[in-house]
């Protein structure tokens, strides 16, 4: 788990980097958040279920098993790039063989998607739950409040985990919503609703392996909300020195879990400071090795440009 949450950050750090020299266009950050999104992950059956992430997941599609590699060439638009070929903005992840379904930019959209996938696993009797992401300003959409009552009534398989990490672009979360936490609005759609520590992976991990338990005992869906924070920015093309205070952010960054996580894992015995520092070794070789590999990859031939847009006509 430490290992998925390092990798996440080195390459979100790596992308910053490529972006502020001009080679990538964008970046949206997953930094503050890898403990939840990699502590839900490992509680899934990541060889059956299949999940709906939203653009700060990039600590559940590596989980899931999407590769450095594969993260890069989207970042650089190239031919190779899974998700979309190269046609989509970066962290619009999709990915048909590891279960992750294709998403767009419009936020929220994903929600009523893996409430589909639900209800496809309780009509076909298969054994397999949908985790679904957003952030809490994604909750206020009307996506999230069809979805999550579709599933409510009729019970399906799927698990919402809200990634609350305090803003919405601009807007705090206390100028969003009124109830006091997001996961108050579970019992308005008949399931269960927890608020956790978004920071401590292990505790995320333990309310996401009840709620799939849940689910495949047909007790129906679940609302997770993960309480955390966002380090960066909302994008690399927002400044967010015009809604927060710096000392804001670096009080949060004392929280970061990959500090805790790390030194929980010391305490334990279960990590030592070689061990991290190999770990450390090999994760920048491997971010070293897939950002040369997708900076010289080829990009997409021009004239596919209107593949997959239009049906391709046969020959005689």
């Amino acid at each position: 788990m430490y290992r998925h949450m390092l990798l996440a950050r080195k390459i979100d750090e790596r992308m910053w980097l490529l972006n502020r020299a001009g080679k990538i266009p964008f970046v949206i950050s997953c930094q503050g958040q890898e403990a939840s999104q990699v502590g839900a992950s490992f509680a899934l059956d990541r060889n059956l279920d299949y999940v709906s992430p939203y653009y700060r997941d990039m600590g559940i599609v590596l989980a899931f098993g999407m590769t450095a590699k594969e993260l890069m060439l989207s970042a650089f638009a190239k031919a190779e790039d899974p998700n979309s070929g190269g046609r989509q903005m970066p962290s619009h992840f999709g990915q048909k063989k590891n279960r992750i379904l294709s998403q767009s930019s419009p936020v929220t959209t994903q929600l009523p998607h893996a409430v589909g996938i639900a209800l496809a696993a309780k009509m076909e009797k298969k054994d397999f739950a949908s985790f679904v992401t957003l952030g809490e300003g994604s909750s206020n959409q009307g996506d999230f409040h069809e979805g999550l009552n579709f599933a409510g009534v009729h019970k399906l398989p799927v698990i919402t985990m809200v990634e609350n990490n305090k803003y919405a672009i601009s807007v705090p979360v206390d100028k969003q919503i009124a109830s006091v936490n997001v996961s108050d609005r579970g019992q308005s759609y008949g399931m269960p609703g927890v608020t956790v520590d978004g920071n401590d992976p292990l505790a995320v991990y333990e309310e996401i392996k009840k709620a799939r338990e849940r689910a495949m005992n047909g007790g129906g869906p679940t609302l997770i909300e993960a309480v955390s924070y966002r380090f960066t920015a909302h994008s690399s093309d927002d400044d967010d020195r015009q809604y927060r205070e710096s000392a804001e952010v670096e009080e949060a960054k004392k929280k970061d879990s990959l500090i805790s996580f790390a030194a929980y894992l010391k305490e334990a015995g279960v990590m030592t400071e070689d061990q991290e520092q190999e770990i450390r070794s090999e994760l920048d070789s491997i971010v070293n090795e897939a950002t040369d590999y997708a900076e010289n990859a080829a990009y997409p031939e021009p004239e596919s440009a209107l593949k997959y847009v239009y049906e391709e006509q046969g020959g005689n």
